[in-house]
């Protein structure tokens, strides 16, 4: 769950609102309904769609999601799994009770451990989520940057001590200006890489 949370949270600090419920969403459709971890992160899902909503001033739409957000949160401690939901939950409470406080007052920054995360601060698999995410957000082609993600931990397991494949992945997550240039040269790299596996399996055939 680490990862996925760390994930979401760079995402949605990095102003991408709508982005970030999809670093939580396969996860906590997993978990078992009413648990803390499941009303958690339901709660930051409700969160983030809630602000991006306040940006389109859909106000009927904001007023429901802070209600629903701040009760799956209530009851949980004000820095579970190390998040500030505190802070959140007074929030959505008082965009429930006025939608138009979001015009006012700035959502708060998701923070982990007192940190405000950004893509920057991530290790290699909390890096790889929000790959993955923003390939699917922007319409990049999921499967090279899947197959750039496999290729990177194959690196990372072999212990090769430079991998073009993990540096292609932490710059996409991190990089929004570059992102296409980057991309490119992935794609390129797993191209070859491709080639280079097929050609290794052949000889066993």
């Amino acid at each position: 769950m680490r990862d996925h949370l760390r994930a979401g949270i760079a995402i949605y600090n990095d102003g991408e609102f709508h982005a970030a419920h999809d670093a939580w969403e396969e996860y906590w459709l997993g978990l078992e309904p009413e648990t803390d971890d499941e009303r958690f992160l339901h709660g930051l899902i409700q969160f983030t769609a809630a602000v991006h909503h306040a940006q389109h001033a859909n106000w009927e739409g904001v007023r429901g999601l802070a209600e629903s957000g701040a009760d799956y949160l209530a009851g949980l401690p004000a820095d579970y799994r190390a998040v500030n939901v505190g802070e959140v939950r007074a929030y959505l409470r008082a965009v429930a009770a006025d939608p138009e406080h979001v015009e006012r007052v700035a959502p708060p920054k998701l923070t982990y451990e007192d940190t405000a995360l950004l893509a920057e601060d991530l290790r290699f698999e909390a890096s790889a989520v929000v790959a993955e995410v923003l390939a699917e957000e922007y319409g990049y082609d999921e499967e090279i940057i899947e197959k750039a993600i496999d290729y990177a931990r194959d690196d990372l397991d072999s212990e090769q001590a430079t991998s073009q494949f993990v540096t292609f992945v932490m710059d996409f997550a991190r990089d929004a200006a570059n992102r296409g240039i980057i991309f490119q040269r992935m794609e390129g790299a797993v191209g070859k890489r491709d080639h280079k596996e097929e050609d290794v399996d052949g000889l066993f055939d």
